[in-house]
């Protein structure tokens, strides 16, 4: 499965609710509801994650690819940038780990610059975001739905990355 369709989750629950939520005059519940698309967009970033791997290391080795589906069993949320390098990148090589900061670099000037978003940035707030809700049921930010909405779809860029990096 490409991991692009692991997005259709987390935008399909955008989708309804960019409908109720500027309705609401709850302010509480609207910070709910930004906790609630952090939640819907790391796990699919998680599930994206796994696909990316998987996928690579099966087009590698057919056993490669049986130790790499184990392995990402157990990520449990564990998808910061750095966990992303240091745990799992590095693990099939530094010619990846390279590619990948290249990529990561490039794509992020680009972004910046013709959006004026940093999407490194918005991966790591939403991840931040979604820990504070799903352990402590808060949002410690004062950033409005559109603007989480806005972070999920630029850290997919971040993803779009580990993509491209992962390839034979």
């Amino acid at each position: 499965m490409p991991y692009v369709d692991n997005f259709q989750h987390a935008d399909d629950i955008v989708i309804h609710l960019s409908t109720i939520v500027p309705t609401l005059t709850d302010s509480i519940l609207r910070v709910k509801y930004i906790g609630f698309i952090a939640v819907a967009a790391v796990t699919v970033y998680e599930m994206a994650i796994k696909s990316i791997f998987i996928d690579f290391a099966n087009k590698k080795h057919k056993v490669l690819g049986h130790f790499t589906e184990a392995y990402f069993e157990r990520i449990n949320g564990r998808i910061k940038i750095v966990n992303i390098r240091e745990e799992y990148i590095t693990r099939f090589g530094e010619r990846y780990l390279q590619r990948f900061n290249v990529k990561l670099e490039q794509c992020a000037n680009d972004y910046l610059r013709r959006h004026k978003r940093d999407i490194r940035s918005s991966y790591s707030n939403l991840i931040n975001w979604r820990n504070d809700f799903a352990h402590e049921g808060t949002i410690r930010t004062t950033a409005t739905y559109p603007e989480a909405v806005q972070a999920y779809v630029d850290g997919k860029e971040v993803i779009r990355c580990l993509a491209e990096t992962m390839t034979r």
